[in-house]
């Protein structure tokens, strides 16, 4: 997951997309990835491929994982896990970003997500 994040952080800035999305950016990420390695129920040994670019005013995220198949467009969100703390980053997702598609192919989930760029923090 740190990984994930070093790749995040390095893109906002080679893209020059600002702190405030900088910061939306990593989030997303560190969100999607928690969820994948805690829910994804892949083997121990599987990677997960990030790939991230800049369109014109949005940021595109590309995930790919070998976890269990997950369409975040279809997840219920019950709100979050006030025993364990967490349950949140799926309604942060949603909040932040288009989910633009899913699939699922030769054993692995492949998730695109669309961040409008400025982000506004209020």
């Amino acid at each position: 997951m740190l990984r994930g994040l070093a790749v995040a952080w390095a893109f906002a800035g080679r893209a020059a997309i600002g702190d405030a999305a900088s910061d939306r950016l990593a989030i997303v990420v560190e969100e999607w990835l928690i969820n994948v390695i805690e829910h994804g129920q892949a083997d121990p040994g599987s990677r997960i491929a990030l790939w991230l670019q800049r369109d014109g005013d949005l940021v595109r995220l590309t995930v790919s994982d070998a976890g269990r198949p997950f369409d975040p467009r279809e997840a219920v969100f019950a709100g979050p896990n006030e025993e364990r703390g967490g349950g949140a980053g799926l309604a942060l997702i949603r909040a932040w970003t288009r989910i633009a598609a899913y699939r699922r192919r030769a054993g692995r989930n492949r998730l695109v997500l669309e961040m409008p760029l400025p982000c506004k923090i209020p």
